[in-house]
């Protein structure tokens, strides 16, 4: 499953409610183009609603932030932790499920970053909410990174500080033509960290 997949709905569904093509045209919109350079009436246009049936569904902007970041961190948490798990399911053990999945998300040409990075740059100093769902997707992430790793007293900590290369590695690959320096670099640094943990 790849990113664009992330925001695409499944095959043979009903046709999406009022609701739920509101918020797909935020995916879209607020992921390919920002959030504060999407405004409501080109969320409205763009999901085929009257204004009366936007502002039913959510009474204000920031209502519409707070549940495209929920349900973009479902989204993506699912697919992260099913694409680590095909990895996992194709011979690629531990660690090394981690950027193989990634590349798949990384090379997409939806590509546009972190939604959770962005949307903190955007607006974490004026909606602490935007700041708190993020932690919580982080954190999440972090959690399906140290079910890779062996357990171990340091377990966490590890995890912890490969999502910090991989956070990284997502903004190198806004930067680049290709994804592949930064999964070059993230593969690197994987391998480093690999054979200090084994010296230890």
């Amino acid at each position: 499953m790849k990113s664009a997949k992330i925001a695409e709905p499944l095959p043979d569904t009903p046709p999406p409610s009022a609701r739920e093509r509101i918020l797909q045209s935020a995916r879209e919109l607020f992921y390919r183009e920002g959030i504060r350079a999407t405004g409501v009436d080109r969320l409205i246009a763009a999901s085929g609603v009257t204004k009366v049936t936007f502002y039913r569904h959510f009474p204000s902007k920031n209502d519409l932030i707070r549940a495209f970041l929920e349900d973009r961190h479902r989204r993506w948490i699912t697919w992260f932790a099913d694409a680590l798990r095909r990895q996992q399911a194709g011979g690629r053990q531990g660690l090394d499920a981690l950027v193989p999945t990634l590349g798949e998300w990384l090379g997409e040409n939806s590509y546009r970053g972190c939604a959770f990075i962005n949307s903190v740059v955007e607006l974490g100093g004026v909606l602490p909410e935007v700041v708190e769902i993020s932690r919580r997707h982080k954190q999440e992430m972090i959690e399906c990174i140290a079910g890779l790793l062996p357990a171990s007293e340091g377990r966490e900590a590890a995890a912890q500080a490969i999502a910090l290369a991989v956070d990284g590695a997502i903004v190198r690959a806004q930067l680049d033509e290709s994804p592949e320096p930064a999964l070059s670099l993230l593969q690197s640094l994987l391998r480093t960290w690999r054979r200090e943990a084994a010296d230890v």
